[in-house]
């Protein structure tokens, strides 16, 4: 079984990740996702991401991203939990999806 480096709760049909604050920022590598996705930020606590080519960017409470299937990407470690909803988006019929 593959370790990820956040929790993962479902509230429903909504998947919460946390990101502790004592991850090793190492274990935050670059990633690729199977589906697009819309990203809520939480709680950002100083976190920031990259996208492939593109410059560190700081995360924001009540923020929303668009990260596209099969671009690299990644979270930068801030000062404390990182908490994001992730609104899986399905490919074949591109209706959101939460699961």
């Amino acid at each position: 079984m593959e370790k990820y480096p956040f929790i993962e709760q479902r509230e429903g049909d909504k998947i919460i990740r946390i990101f502790e604050e004592a991850i090793d920022p190492n274990e935050l590598i670059w990633h690729q996702d199977r589906e697009d996705r819309t990203i809520k930020v939480i709680e950002a606590n100083g976190w920031g991401y990259q996208l492939d080519n593109q410059l560190p960017l700081a995360l924001k409470d009540g923020q929303e991203l668009f990260i596209p299937r099969m671009i690299y990407h990644r979270v930068i470690k801030g000062d404390g939990p990182l908490i994001v909803e992730i609104i899986k988006i399905s490919e074949h019929n591109n209706e959101r999806s939460f699961k």
